[in-house]
């Protein structure tokens, strides 16, 4: 942790020294591992770790079902048969591959949620979270082509309809829908694009997962309280953290352990329940689903696209502004990406000066509302655009917006927060109180 007073490695002995000399490699470790970390963490902060497995597995696993997976149309479905069929455990790697998809986006989930709580966002941690979103980005990407990859009905209806969002772009649409579609429709061409990008793009969220890492080394963890380290004296720096071995390992190593229960309870015994029984039949152009639905992690933003329909009052009034170029199929992408772009925005958009939730009283509602919004977004975007369920996909969608766009602007005028503690070592004290003080209040 770059500025925060700290023991830094020594090499003691005759080889220590010749290897630190020419290959810091050890150095680097002991940095890594010895860094110093605020004590008051939460175990809200164990999420890193989740995603840093769930990175591996989907690596490990993909890289092997890559053997043996056929990226042909008239071989893909057959090809992913075979794998659970003839090889040996090939149903384990591809439950363990499909499955781990959905834990790495409910950690993302949860990890982005948190950090939008206790104000990870804010200064100086600002690219940090622009490298984060862009890492969830990249993970959208790959997890949408590998969707398409078994080539089951849903995975190609699913592909043709989100690449026909492309198209609703005025003027480079239909260049752009054919250039990323390899040819007018969704196709071989289609298939091997897209094996090629969902076996590339893993790699590439390695490379960023490591400069997101080197981020927030760099400007040090941001905690509950919200407080910085004291960087005055290494005595001073001490009092706020722990290092990171052996407390935060241990620490992250038996959340891990807990989340690994329930995903490989999942992977054992229900391996099926969260795909669609559609994409258990084989791509045919010819018959669609009566239901497209794309995976659960796609389902609120999926919400948000369906939402602005050409009856919603400000997409006639921007397809009147505009002369008809955003119409209500281009509005619906419009919001889509930009439910994302405000995210990536928020460190601008948040003008309060208190960094953690815990200490904006109002602020906690608002957020609270936020992630039961997306919830039912989740929900929303699940079912059929029929009776209420465009009403609240719409309601759903403008309270999206208005937290990011309205409501955390104004939040940082008119809130007036609780008091902060001044150190993080006055904050872990409040909640686990020194042994001597507990004495002596006993006594």
């Amino acid at each position: 942790m770059a500025g925060i007073p700290h023991d830094h490695y020594e090499p003691k002995t005759g080889f220590e020294k010749w290897l630190h000399e020419r290959l810091p490699i050890v150095a680097l470790a002991y940095d890594t591992l010895m860094i110093p970390t605020p004590k008051n963490l939460n175990w809200m902060w164990i999420w890193g770790i989740v995603l840093a497995f769930a990175l591996v597995l989907q690596i490990a696993t993909g890289i092997v079902l890559a053997m043996h997976y056929t990226p042909h149309v008239d071989l893909a479905f057959d090809s992913v048969e075979g794998i659970m069929r003839n090889v040996n455990a090939g149903w384990a790697l591809r439950y363990a591959h499909a499955n781990g998809a959905s834990l790495f986006f409910f950690a993302v989930y949860l990890h982005i949620f948190r950090g939008l709580y206790y104000g990870s966002y804010k200064s100086p941690r600002e690219i940090t979270w622009i490298i984060g979103m862009i890492i969830y980005l990249v993970m959208m990407a790959t997890g949408f082509m590998g969707y398409v990859l078994p080539w089951g009905n849903m995975s190609f209806w699913g592909a043709t309809v989100i690449t026909g969002l492309f198209g609703a772009i005025p003027g480079i649409g239909d260049v752009l829908q054919t250039w990323l579609l390899g040819g007018p429709a969704v196709d071989n061409a289609t298939l091997n694009r897209f094996f090629s990008l969902h076996y590339l793009l893993p790699f590439v969220l390695a490379a960023l997962v490591v400069v997101h890492i080197w981020a927030f080394h760099t400007t040090g963890n941001n905690n509950p309280a919200g407080v910085e380290v004291r960087r005055g004296s290494k005595e001073e720096a001490q009092r706020d953290t722990l290092p990171f071995w052996p407390y935060f390992v241990v620490k992250d190593l038996f959340a891990l352990g807990v989340v690994l229960i329930g995903f490989f309870t999942l992977v054992y015994f229900m391996p099926n329940f969260l795909g669609e029984p559609v994409n258990y039949v084989e791509a045919n152009p010819l018959a669609t689903p009566a239901h497209i639905v794309p995976e659960w992690y796609f389902l609120p933003f999926y919400a948000i696209l369906r939402a602005f329909t050409a009856d919603v009052w400000v997409v006639q009034l921007v397809n009147f502004i505009t002369g008809g170029i955003v119409d209500a199929k281009f509005f619906g992408v419009i919001a889509m990406f930009g439910a994302i772009i405000v995210m990536l925005l928020v460190p601008w958009l948040d003008t309060s000066r208190v960094r953690s939730g815990k200490y904006r009283p109002s602020f906690k509602w608002w957020f609270w509302m936020l992630a039961l919004d997306f919830i039912v977004l989740m929900w929303a975007g699940s079912q059929p655009p029929q009776g209420m369920v465009p009403a609240i996909s719409l309601i759903g969608a403008t309270y999206w917006f208005a937290y990011f766009l309205v409501i955390l602007p104004l939040l940082g005028i008119f809130e007036k927060p609780l008091p902060v503690p001044a150190t993080i070592e006055e904050d872990f004290d409040a909640h686990y109180p020194p042994k001597d003080a507990s004495a002596s209040a006993a006594e």
